[in-house]
């Protein structure tokens, strides 16, 4: 019994016949798109980082300062159990998901990739604004907030952005240039954590978070200068003669009617999608059901192999194992840095092996790598005391390992799967879902990580490491391959496949409406 489908050669053949190859102009826009990711990754790397600030401790969250000084007689596992302090942390992910939900799909929908990625800039750079002079909690949560409604439109638009810009065969490798940015903003927020923090006078975490302007400043100018997808602009109705230039410039050839057709007949083929019924088509039809189970577990499953727990709060992890504040930052710089390179690794390897293959192997290496980083931590880790400097370095090791592994599999895949397999007439409201399944379990995790470490301890690594079996079990048996097949096409996959061509059924549409192009 096949549990997936490849899609290789009818992909490449009919990504032969629409031609084209990557021109300057569309590896510069996507470049420049990209910067989404570093905002939300240097986002990951400043909340962990600043939460193990002492000067920022002291300040909003003097009861975790207090825990963590000598003689306070609270074990190493709760020392930062604050529901305050997480949050302070998830706070932006519940602004980033009313954003998601309310604002972006209708927006995006409607107005285009570019204009959502100039509004989600700006938020982000007020919040950076506010985040960095803040006074009090109050007003560095707010600031949070504001970031989170900036990651709110920048989510939404940036994956679908790449997804139809990138040639077929190379989209994979575009896409996932947005978790590479991703990385890369984690990185800059390491760094900027690890000199910040030795900044005597104790106002280096303004500078942490502050600097995320940065980044935010970089996406907004940069997309101001950007050029629309086709897509959007078929979505949008504008003329024929105006989509199919703007294709000639980003494919790099003439003859593009072919693909130009497609991407015309896959908006709204029944004549009935709105921006406003994009979500009740998805939710109210079979044909959608394998995209909305994706859409939903696959950033779901993300987030429950603990990654975002391990961004958030590795400097707090390593210092719960007993390093320095300065050697905890320090490590987190070489982590991310190894993260990034396996993230890099994976836009030359997935249109190569596939999908399947990098989430099937990533996988399994997360799963040792948590079983490892659970075992030692139990077995060594005392609820007082610390434990030796050869059991410190094997566990950073071992996070670096699964940082890996997660870096080249589940990280750049949980955004390229389900920016790619929806529908064009439904792919904006397609994308709110994946944002928004996103940031739910982003919140959950945030909120009661570090909770949860002070009951579970040891054990919570456990508890991801099932959750990565169960997820690749999934992968296995119900994630097609839809490698080198043109994204107005993935649609056909799920009629091939073992158990969903069961699920999906045959509708016959209603007379279309003669169609604006």
């Amino acid at each position: 019994m096949a549990m997936g489908f490849t899609g290789g050669s009818g992909g490449e053949d009919q990504q032969r016949r629409y031609g084209g190859r990557v021109t300057a102009f569309a590896a510069l826009s996507c470049v420049t798109a990209a910067m989404g990711g570093a905002i939300f990754g240097y986002d990951i790397g400043t909340a962990g980082g600043v939460s193990s600030m002492e000067p920022f401790l002291r300040e909003f969250f003097p009861e975790v300062h207090r825990r963590m000084q000598a003689g306070a007689g609270v074990g190493n596992y709760c020392k930062f159990d604050s529901q305050l302090l997480t949050l302070f942390t998830s706070s932006l992910y519940v602004s980033g998901l009313l954003t998601a939900v309310l604002l972006a799909s209708w927006f995006t929908a409607r107005h285009g990739r570019r204009p959502s990625m100039i509004l989600g800039g700006l938020a982000y750079l007020a919040g950076a604004a506010v985040s960095g002079g803040a006074v009090n909690v109050y007003m560095a949560i707010l600031g949070r907030a504001l970031l989170g409604v900036g990651l709110g439109f920048a989510n939404q638009a940036v994956p679908l952005y790449l997804s139809e810009m990138a040639p077929a065969r190379y989209r994979g490798a575009f896409s996932n240039g947005f978790q590479f940015s991703l990385c890369l903003g984690a990185l800059a927020a390491t760094v900027v954590n690890y000199f910040a923090q030795k900044i005597k006078a104790g106002w280096g975490w303004r500078l942490s978070l502050g600097l995320a302007g940065v980044p935010a400043v970089l996406l907004t100018v940069g997309a101001m200068f950007l050029p629309e997808t086709p897509n959007s602009l078929v979505q949008q109705g504008r003329d024929r003669g105006e989509v199919k230039a703007m294709l000639q410039k980003i494919r790099g050839i003439d003859a593009v009617d072919e693909e130009l057709d497609d991407i015309v007949a896959a908006n709204d083929p029944t004549g009935q999608a709105t921006d406003k019924n994009g979500l009740h088509m998805i939710l109210s039809r079979r044909r959608y059901r394998p995209q909305l189970a994706m859409a939903i577990l696959i950033p779901s499953f993300t987030q429950l192999t603990g990654i975002n727990a391990i961004g958030f709060y590795a400097p707090v992890l390593l210092r719960t194992i007993g390093l320095s504040e300065s050697a905890a930052l320090l490590s987190t710089v070489v982590m991310v840095i190894v993260s990034s390179a396996s993230t890099f690794a994976s836009m030359f390897l997935v249109d190569r092996f596939g999908r399947r293959t990098l989430l099937l192997v990533g996988g399994v290496q997360m799963f040792v790598s948590e079983v490892l980083i659970g075992g030692i931590m139990a077995a060594k880790l005392r609820d007082q005391g610390q434990i030796t400097r050869t059991y410190a370095l094997a566990l950073i090791i071992l996070i670096a390992v699964y940082s890996t592994g997660f870096g080249w599999s589940w990280g750049p895949l949980s955004w390229l799967v389900p920016s790619e397999i929806f529908p064009l007439e439904v792919r904006s409201a397609g994308q709110s879902i994946t944002v928004a399944s996103g940031f739910v379990f982003t919140i959950l995790v945030a909120q009661y990580f570090l909770a949860m470490l002070c009951r579970f301890k040891a054990w919570l690594f456990f508890v991801f490491a099932g959750w990565i079996v169960a997820m690749t079990a999934f992968v296995y048996l119900f994630l097609p391959e839809t490698k080198g097949i043109p994204i107005e096409q993935i649609d056909k996959v799920w009629g091939q496949h073992w158990f969903w061509k069961g699920v999906v059924t045959v509708e016959e549409p209603p007379p279309a409406a003669p169609h604006k192009l």
